[in-house]
């Protein structure tokens, strides 16, 4: 191992890379035989830091439907037993579920370890890491890299055991439980969900579940659901609620069935969307409506910490009609996060971080990001609507939503494309400042994002460099028909003055 480039493993504050063979010029990094040395990197870096021998650790590990996530599972396991700690068997298994098994009771995991990489191609694979205090943020995923790096961790003269248990039904139940106190339905409290068609989209993930030791415990018809067989080939759509194919499929499924409600989950279930009775999404902007429709209700004046990308008529929704105050942050469901939790320990509460991709994380919920949390307040609110007389989506019925909407991603066409990609966004600052009916929004944290005035622009566009890629994405929404267009025009203008971009997206 000794030429091997540990740190082109890391992705952010987890680590991913190519597991199986199958696509062009995408060679193997991710073996068996680096993912053990990766356990037994895991457990010495817990040792150090919850003070505890190795072979007094207990961690869970558990997987998505990966068809490499097998393998990669036995051989993490491997390297954790072999340093003498002991392991928690969870087999197929949530990302948010295996933070969950650290703070259980008659579970509690020193730390958890998913293998997933949630919506990529099934030929990639990654670890995900938990302790008590949440995920491990960049600067731990790199040590642990090191410790991996060095080569020199030490086996146990007797390994640890590995146990089989099933802590996905007592995940599950907490959802139960949580709905049916939380809806208190005055005439069938255990079954509050009765006379509701649910549909579930696990998209051949990890996300099956939901249907079946959430919703019909809850007396929810769930007929119609669909591919909820974990399958790492994912035949039938990416299993993305961003993806157009994935949320097309839940909406005709509703459709189909004439159900209530439509649900979609990532893979590994950090991730959700949902679709209304008339088939209609409720995603990006809707989703975040409405969520903070319903965290506002209880939290009066919270701020709803988002990303870079949120629409003007959603911080026009949360700040005037719902008394919230709308932050929009960075890119990353990271830096979404720990902004909310950073306002909400200097005094500014904050209840609900989200991200346009369907990330949410909420104070309540250990400002978790778990995709079945967030669908399970969605259903409180559901239940509670029916008992009412009103719609769910009633709540965001003042949400003023864009006419029109694009993301393009301009290629960058240089090594060093973060120095490229911050000069062209420092230009462009410079270029709006010169446009008479063009203004700079303030307080923004990433790129730079320009209010367009004109009559026939009429909105607004971000440009921003990606967080790992070498892509500027832009992102243009306007309130008036061809407003996209015009914006796209001027932005071109300027565009074209930059050398090494490939502006075949316009």
């Amino acid at each position: 191992m000794q030429n091997f480039n540990w740190n082109k493993l890391q992705n952010g504050s987890d680590i991913r890379g190519i597991a199986l063979e199958g696509v062009p010029n995408e060679h193997v990094n991710l073996t068996p035989e680096i993912a053990k040395i990766l356990g037994q990197a895991f457990a010495s870096w817990l040792s150090q830091k919850v003070n505890k021998p190795n072979n007094e650790l207990i961690i869970g590990v558990g997987r998505d439907s990966r068809l490499s996530g097998p393998a990669i599972m036995q051989a993490v396991m491997e390297g954790i037993t072999s340093v003498g700690s002991q392991v928690n068997d969870f087999a197929m298994a949530s990302t948010p579920a295996m933070f969950m098994s650290t703070i259980t009771a008659g579970f509690e995991c020193d730390g958890a370890i998913m293998l997933t990489a949630s919506h990529l191609p099934f030929n990639r694979n990654g670890l995900k890491f938990f302790t008590a205090q949440g995920g491990l943020e960049k600067k731990d995923i790199s040590d642990i890299l090191t410790l991996a790096a060095t080569n020199k961790l030490e086996t146990a003269a007797v390994n640890g055991k590995i146990s089989e248990r099933d802590f996905m039904s007592v995940y599950a139940d907490q959802f139960v439980n949580q709905i049916r106190q939380a809806v208190n339905h005055p005439t069938d409290f255990d079954r509050p969900l009765q006379g509701l068609k649910i549909i579930v989209d696990a998209g051949n993930g990890a996300g099956g579940f939901y249907a079946d030791l959430v919703l019909q415990p809850l007396g929810a018809d769930t007929t119609g659901s669909q591919f909820l067989d974990p399958d790492g080939t994912f035949p039938n759509h990416v299993p993305n609620p961003e993806d157009p194919t994935a949320m097309a499929a839940i909406c005709q499924a509703v459709i189909t069935h004439q159900a209530d409600f439509g649900i979609i989950f990532d893979t590994d279930v950090d991730r959700s969307a949902a679709v209304d009775s008339t088939g209609k999404e409720l995603n990006r902007n809707r989703l975040i409506g409405l969520i903070s429709a319903i965290v506002l209700q209880e939290h009066p004046n919270s701020t709803i910490v988002t990303d870079s990308i949120t629409s003007d008529g959603l911080t026009e929704f949360i700040d005037r009609d719902l008394g919230g105050i709308h932050h929009r942050f960075k890119r990353g469901y990271k830096n979404v996060i720990n902004e909310s939790m950073r306002l909400d320990r200097e005094g500014k509460e904050s209840w609900l971080a989200i991200e346009t991709s369907g990330h949410a994380a909420m104070k309540e919920n250990h400002f978790l990001d778990d995709g079945a949390y967030l669908i399970s307040k969605l259903l409180i609110e559901l239940a509670k609507s029916k008992l009412a007389g009103k719609s769910l989506t009633d709540l965001i019925a003042n949400l003023q939503e864009p006419v029109e909407s694009q993301e393009l991603r301009i290629k960058i066409n240089v090594e060093d494309f973060q120095s490229l990609g911050n000069s062209v966004i420092e230009q462009m600052h410079t270029f709006g400042l010169s446009q008479p009916d063009w203004k700079i929004v303030p307080n923004n944290y990433e790129g730079v994002r320009v209010s367009c005035t004109a009559d026939n622009e009429n909105g607004w566009f971000l440009l921003r460099l990606s967080l790992h890629d070498p892509v500027i994405p832009v992102n243009i929404e306007s309130n008036v028909p061809g407003g996209v267009d015009f914006i796209k025009q001027r932005l071109l203008s300027f565009l074209k003055t930059q050398a090494a971009l490939d502006l075949s997206a316009f």
